[in-house]
Protein backbone atom coordinates (compact mmCIF):
# COMPACT_ATOMS: atom_id res chain seq x y z
CA UNK A 1 0.00 0.00 0.00
CA UNK A 2 1.14 3.30 -0.66
CA UNK A 3 1.78 6.22 1.85
CA UNK A 4 0.97 9.67 1.60
CA UNK A 5 2.52 11.72 4.37
CA UNK A 6 1.29 15.63 5.26
CA UNK A 7 4.39 17.35 6.74
CA UNK A 8 2.97 19.87 9.54
CA UNK A 9 -0.09 21.06 6.94
CA UNK A 10 -1.60 23.90 8.28
CA UNK A 11 -4.78 24.67 6.28
CA UNK A 12 -7.66 22.05 7.00
CA UNK A 13 -9.54 22.01 3.57
CA UNK A 14 -6.45 20.86 1.94
CA UNK A 15 -5.73 18.04 4.51
CA UNK A 16 -9.68 16.82 3.88
CA UNK A 17 -9.36 17.27 0.39
CA UNK A 18 -6.16 15.07 0.60
CA UNK A 19 -8.28 12.40 2.97
CA UNK A 20 -11.17 12.16 0.54
CA UNK A 21 -8.09 11.09 -2.21
CA UNK A 22 -6.94 8.59 -0.03
CA UNK A 23 -10.45 7.49 1.17
CA UNK A 24 -11.14 6.88 -2.82
CA UNK A 25 -8.04 5.19 -3.52
CA UNK A 26 -6.86 2.92 -0.26
CA UNK A 27 -3.43 4.97 0.19
CA UNK A 28 -2.81 5.52 3.96
CA UNK A 29 -2.70 8.64 4.85
CA UNK A 30 0.10 9.92 7.25
CA UNK A 31 0.05 13.52 9.65
CA UNK A 32 3.10 14.63 10.75
CA UNK A 33 2.78 17.46 13.76
CA UNK A 34 2.33 20.01 14.52
CA UNK A 35 -1.19 20.28 12.29
CA UNK A 36 -3.10 23.91 12.15
CA UNK A 37 -6.22 22.88 13.08
CA UNK A 38 -8.39 19.99 15.20
CA UNK A 39 -8.78 16.40 13.70
CA UNK A 40 -10.62 14.98 17.12
CA UNK A 41 -13.78 13.40 16.10
CA UNK A 42 -15.89 16.20 17.10
CA UNK A 43 -14.70 18.18 14.69
CA UNK A 44 -14.78 15.61 11.78
CA UNK A 45 -17.87 15.38 12.45
CA UNK A 46 -19.08 18.78 12.58
CA UNK A 47 -17.41 19.43 9.48
CA UNK A 48 -19.73 16.44 7.90
CA UNK A 49 -16.78 14.55 6.53
CA UNK A 50 -18.28 11.39 5.71
CA UNK A 51 -15.77 9.87 4.35
CA UNK A 52 -13.50 9.98 7.23
CA UNK A 53 -13.71 6.65 8.25
CA UNK A 54 -12.73 4.99 4.94
CA UNK A 55 -8.93 6.81 5.47
CA UNK A 56 -6.16 4.70 6.85
CA UNK A 57 -4.82 7.71 9.14
CA UNK A 58 -1.72 7.72 11.00
CA UNK A 59 -0.80 10.92 13.15
CA UNK A 60 2.85 10.98 13.94
CA UNK A 61 4.51 13.71 17.09
CA UNK A 62 7.72 14.23 14.38
CA UNK A 63 9.18 12.97 10.97
CA UNK A 64 11.94 11.17 13.60
CA UNK A 65 8.82 9.18 15.24
CA UNK A 66 7.64 8.24 11.76
CA UNK A 67 10.83 7.45 10.22
CA UNK A 68 11.66 5.26 13.86
CA UNK A 69 8.81 3.28 13.69
CA UNK A 70 7.88 2.65 10.05
CA UNK A 71 11.33 3.06 8.70
CA UNK A 72 10.21 4.00 5.07
CA UNK A 73 12.73 3.39 2.26
CA UNK A 74 11.47 3.94 -0.88
CA UNK A 75 10.43 7.93 -0.22
CA UNK A 76 9.90 10.68 -2.62
CA UNK A 77 9.36 14.44 -1.67
CA UNK A 78 7.52 16.90 -3.70
CA UNK A 79 8.83 20.05 -3.76
CA UNK A 80 8.63 22.97 -6.14
CA UNK A 81 12.78 23.22 -5.40
CA UNK A 82 13.76 19.44 -7.32
CA UNK A 83 15.77 18.63 -9.56
CA UNK A 84 14.02 16.84 -11.56
CA UNK A 85 10.28 16.16 -12.71
CA UNK A 86 8.21 13.44 -12.01
CA UNK A 87 7.65 11.75 -15.17
CA UNK A 88 11.44 11.71 -15.30
CA UNK A 89 12.20 8.04 -16.25
CA UNK A 90 13.73 7.38 -13.16
CA UNK A 91 11.09 8.03 -11.05
CA UNK A 92 9.31 4.59 -10.64
CA UNK A 93 6.24 4.74 -7.75
CA UNK A 94 6.27 0.96 -6.60
CA UNK A 95 3.46 -0.40 -3.96
CA UNK A 96 4.88 0.67 -0.10
CA UNK A 97 6.19 4.03 -1.42
CA UNK A 98 6.00 7.04 0.64
CA UNK A 99 4.90 10.42 -0.99
CA UNK A 100 6.32 13.27 1.30
CA UNK A 101 4.60 16.94 1.21
CA UNK A 102 5.42 19.65 3.21
CA UNK A 103 3.01 22.40 4.99
CA UNK A 104 1.38 24.80 2.49
CA UNK A 105 3.41 27.70 3.41
CA UNK A 106 6.94 26.63 3.47
CA UNK A 107 6.88 23.24 2.03
CA UNK A 108 9.39 20.42 3.24
CA UNK A 109 12.55 21.72 5.33
CA UNK A 110 15.98 22.83 3.42
CA UNK A 111 17.87 19.60 6.18
CA UNK A 112 15.22 17.22 5.37
CA UNK A 113 15.30 17.75 1.36
CA UNK A 114 18.93 18.00 1.21
CA UNK A 115 19.17 14.70 2.88
CA UNK A 116 17.46 13.01 0.45
CA UNK A 117 18.16 15.50 -2.96
CA UNK A 118 18.03 12.49 -5.01
CA UNK A 119 14.49 11.39 -4.17
CA UNK A 120 13.05 15.37 -4.47
CA UNK A 121 10.61 15.63 -7.30
CA UNK A 122 8.55 18.32 -9.02
CA UNK A 123 5.34 19.40 -10.60
CA UNK A 124 6.28 21.52 -13.62
CA UNK A 125 4.65 24.77 -13.87
CA UNK A 126 5.44 27.85 -14.90
CA UNK A 127 8.34 29.75 -14.02
CA UNK A 128 6.28 32.77 -12.53
CA UNK A 129 3.97 30.76 -10.35
CA UNK A 130 5.20 29.79 -7.15
CA UNK A 131 3.78 26.18 -6.56
CA UNK A 132 0.41 24.61 -6.85
CA UNK A 133 -2.51 24.18 -4.08
CA UNK A 134 -1.41 20.85 -1.62
CA UNK A 135 -4.29 19.31 -2.56
CA UNK A 136 -3.99 19.23 -6.47
CA UNK A 137 0.28 18.17 -5.98
CA UNK A 138 -1.25 15.12 -3.61
CA UNK A 139 -3.79 14.47 -6.38
CA UNK A 140 -1.51 14.64 -9.34
CA UNK A 141 1.35 12.24 -7.86
CA UNK A 142 -1.25 9.83 -5.91
CA UNK A 143 -2.65 9.31 -9.48
CA UNK A 144 0.97 8.60 -11.00
CA UNK A 145 2.37 6.31 -8.61
CA UNK A 146 -1.20 4.33 -8.96
CA UNK A 147 -1.03 4.50 -12.88
CA UNK A 148 2.50 3.26 -12.63
CA UNK A 149 1.37 0.21 -10.36
CA UNK A 150 -1.49 -0.79 -12.33
CA UNK A 151 -4.20 1.29 -10.02
CA UNK A 152 -4.29 -1.77 -7.38
CA UNK A 153 -7.49 -2.41 -5.66
CA UNK A 154 -9.29 0.33 -7.81
CA UNK A 155 -12.43 -0.41 -9.87
CA UNK A 156 -11.61 -0.29 -13.54
CA UNK A 157 -15.06 1.09 -15.19
CA UNK A 158 -17.92 2.95 -14.42
CA UNK A 159 -21.72 2.25 -15.03
CA UNK A 160 -21.44 3.20 -18.60
CA UNK A 161 -19.46 0.36 -19.46
CA UNK A 162 -21.53 -2.14 -18.14
CA UNK A 163 -24.38 -0.46 -20.04
CA UNK A 164 -22.45 -1.91 -23.51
Amino acid sequence: MMNIVLVEPEIHPNTGNVARTCAATGLRLHLVEPLGFDISDKAVKRAGLDYWPMVDLHVWHSLEELFETEQPEDIWLATSKGAKSYVDPSVQFRDGCWLFFGKETAGLSEEFRLAHAERCIRIPIRETARCLNLSNSVAILAYEALRQAGFPGLKESGEMAEAD
